[in-house]
């Protein structure tokens, strides 16, 4: 069948312009224009994704499908994270349509198809769908099934064949490797290859019970390393171009029309839109005191329902087992999940779980278990199962709570210590900046101790001097405590709010990665948002945030100073808005491979060099690599000393964040020399990257200090490969020969 969608290249920014010179003179050109503004430029980031409330949701699905909105909902009533999934691919695909400026029936095409990609999963039986360790090969293949089922279910209701196109051809990767499809590279439908690009990222950003998220960036890292086999190489760079601009702007545009703009024919004259808002009321006081108490116990507490299906799992269940809440509501309750194990060290088997018990014996369950805890560790719990009955004595399910019983404390225990003697702001009892300071070094020094992540949010009110200015001071007061009020409702065990200066508040988020503490830092934002202030006169306010987590490399001078950048980005798209920075912690495989080997060349006096210096590659375009490169330099406080073509030679200190007493604990100054290059990739066929669009950079670095101490030796070398391990982190790059294989996209779900 011929290809009916043709590839979208309209309205795509052009970043290096084709010639018919040499690919490498290009390069260099365009090196040479990009480092002319290093220094005076600030990087660019992606807005954040932020989707409507679920009535929202349910309405615009309803406008968009017409009265095949009931497939929908039935997605959703099967698994609604595949719902929200597909909605969310469903609109990134439209606002990237819109900037590629594609036809408007196309467009339609691709959100109609990307809504109702996933069909074919209400079959898959939800231990394979929910199961929390890697897919076996015949567990894959029914995966994979399922998404011709898609195109099957869709059949016998769909009467525009280029959506079943769509659907049918989302499987199939751009070089033709993966069996079973008819079509490869530009053959394959242009809304499946978007498609397939926008869902692997929002399926990478996003907590699954196999996987936590990743940050934006090492998800765009993923897809340009897939490009070209996987991915559609020219669709990746126009993906990137995309997530660079203000999708705000976009994202507003596609609700717009979804909601207002779509003509009743479009969908379905016959659609009568029923999901009607629920009237206002007052919560019920008691949920709310309940609900904040699991969210601040330091405990697990897990609800399963009489049908063997979690219904809750609290903060610290997370904490406990590194596994994220929105990955398991509604997953089926087994002790396999948890890698349980009795106190004979015995596996668990279901018919032995403390849960079953206590459902069918309507009695307590009090046992010492081990479980596998965060990176797989064992821990030894105390395990208590209280039956949950109604007045009847039906069983409605169990309570499950679990008690970290290992021997030594707990890292959150320790911060939370750390957090209850802090010094006080006056004004709003949150920690000061000098306390913040203080625990920031050792909350990353702790966090990297246990192999774990942490992460930064930093926020600012909008517009405060107007408010001081219009309504006075005390007026500003009270919106500053609102706002402390809310950072402190969402802080977990481990946390640390600080009042870092003026309007400007600080947090620290303990065993919490980039998409996490995204997650929080916009469920904040809205707090604010949605509170008035009486001596505003009924007004409301709204703050900026930025997100950043702990990297390779990292101090706590360049991590905040990356959040810090975050916040200046969210000010200039537009304030009220969260933007997240930085790669985040490398994956535990590939974090032993991250040291850096020392050169083999002699200093004057014959001695081993202290210069350590690697040849990387990043899958990435030259584009991109200098906007990280520029991160970089504002986030270290680098000094630019020379830029000559495809070479930069910077100056940048290592060491200690905060100046101390101790010589050794001095920062060092290092020289770093930095040769870049952009080599095109060749296409399945042999075309030259002109026409495949796959281009990758890399990179020559050297790192050595400016003063050569004999003394200090071993922790001159130790501090310049912190350095590199940080470059590397900031421009996504691993040595050239070792690919850097995290298999994030390997799993089909």
């Amino acid at each position: 069948m011929p290809e009916s969608n043709s590839s979208p290249t309209a309205g795509a920014p052009a970043k290096a312009p084709r010639s018919a010179e040499p690919p490498v003179a290009v390069g260099v050109a365009e090196l040479a224009r990009l480092l002319a503004e290093l220094d005076r430029a600030e990087p660019r980031a992606a807005a954040p994704t932020t989707l409507p409330g679920t009535h929202v949701d349910n309405q615009l699905a309803q406008v968009r499908l017409g009265i095949a909105s009931s497939l929908f909902a039935a997605l959703r009533c099967r698994h609604a994270a595949l719902a929200s999934h597909s909605l969310r691919v469903a609109l990134n695909c439209s606002a990237w349509a819109t900037k590629l400026g594609m036809a408007p029936n196309e467009r339609d095409v691709v959100e109609v198809a990307a809504l109702l990609h996933d069909m074919g999963l209400v079959g898959v039986p939800d231990q394979i769908l929910l199961k929390p360790g890697p897919l076996t090969r015949d567990e894959a293949l029914i995966i994979q099934q399922s998404r011709r089922m898609s195109a099957e279910i869709l059949r016998h209701a769909c009467a525009e064949p280029r959506i079943l196109e769509i659907v049918e051809n989302l499987g199939a990767w751009y070089n033709g490797s993966k069996g079973g499809y008819r079509f490869a590279e530009h053959r394959i439908p242009a809304g499946a290859r978007m498609i397939a690009i926008a869902e692997a990222f929002d399926s990478m950003t996003t907590d699954q019970v196999f996987r936590r998220a990743v940050s934006q960036e090492r998800a765009m890292r993923e897809l340009f390393d897939s490009a070209g086999t996987q991915f559609d190489p020219r669709l990746v760079q126009q993906f990137a171009e995309y997530r660079v601009c203000d999708q705000t702007s976009l994202r507003r545009e596609v609700a717009k029309r979804w909601l207002h703009d779509l003509a009743p024919e479009t969908a379905d004259s016959f659609w009568e839109l029923c999901d009607l808002p629920a009237p206002p009321g007052h919560a019920d006081t008691a949920q709310r005191f309940e609900k904040k108490l699991l969210e601040n116990m330091h405990d697990a507490v897990v609800f399963i329902d009489a049908g063997m299906r979690i219904t809750e799992w609290n903060r610290g269940a997370e904490r406990l087992t590194g596994i994220a809440g929105s990955s398991v509501l509604q997953h089926p309750w087994s002790p396999s999940l948890l890698n349980m194990q009795n106190e004979k060290g015995e596996w668990l088997l279901d018919q032995d779980c403390p849960i079953r018990c206590v459902i069918q014996s309507h009695v307590q369950s009090l046992r010492r278990l081990t479980i596998a805890g965060r990176a797989g560790r064992p821990v030894s719990v105390d395990s208590h199962a209280i039956p949950v009955t109604a007045a009847d004595g039906t069983a409605l399910g169990a309570v499950l709570l679990l008690h970290d019983a290992s021997p030594e404390a707990s890292l959150e225990e320790r911060c939370q210590t750390l957090y209850e003697k802090a010094t006080k702001d006056p004004l709003t009892q949150v920690a000061n900046r000098a306390e913040f300071d203080r625990v920031h070094e050792m909350f990353i020094r702790a966090h990297r101790e246990h192999h774990v992540t942490c992460s930064l949010m930093i926020c600012d009110l909008d517009h405060f001097k107007r408010v001081n200015d219009t309504f006075g001071h005390q007026a500003g007061d009270d919106v500053i405590q609102a706002l402390a009020s809310v950072l402190r409702s969402g802080c977990g065990p481990g946390d640390l709010v600080a009042r870092y200066g003026g309007e400007e508040f600080v947090m620290l988020c303990a065993d919490c990665d980039n998409a996490t503490a995204t997650r929080r830092a916009e469920q904040s934002r809205k707090a604010l948002s949605q509170i008035t202030h009486p001596k505003l006169g009924g007004r409301i306010v709204t703050a900026s945030f930025g997100v950043t987590e702990v990297q390779p490399g990292d101090t706590a001078e360049s991590m905040l100073r990356r959040a810090d950048r975050a916040l200046l980005l969210a000010k200039e798209k537009g304030r009220n808005t969260v933007v997240q920075l930085g790669v985040g912690a490398d994956p535990p495989s590939s974090a032993s491979s991250s040291a850096s080997t020392p050169a083999s060349g002699r200093d004057p006096k014959g001695e081993a060099s202290m210069v350590v210096e690697q040849s990387l590659v990043t899958s990435v375009p030259l584009w991109m690599a200098v906007e990280k490169l520029r991160g970089f330099v504002a986030d270290h406080g680098a000094k630019i000393v020379k830029v000559d073509g495809d070479y930069v030679q910077l100056t940048v200190e290592g060491g200690a964040s905060f100046p101390t007493r101790r010589f050794s604990d001095r920062p060092t100054v290092f020289r770093v020399d930095i040769r870049l290059s952009e080599e095109e990739g060749v296409g399945k066929d042999g075309d030259a990257a002109s026409q495949s669009g796959w281009s990758q950079t890399r990179i020559r670095v050297k790192v050595a200090p400016e003063k050569n101490r004999e003394r200090r030796r071993e922790e001159v070398v130790h501090r310049a490969k912190e350095v590199l391990a940080s470059f590397r982190s900031y421009l996504m790059a691993h040595e050239e020969e070792s690919a850097d294989s995290s298999a994030i996209l390997s799993d089909p779900r």
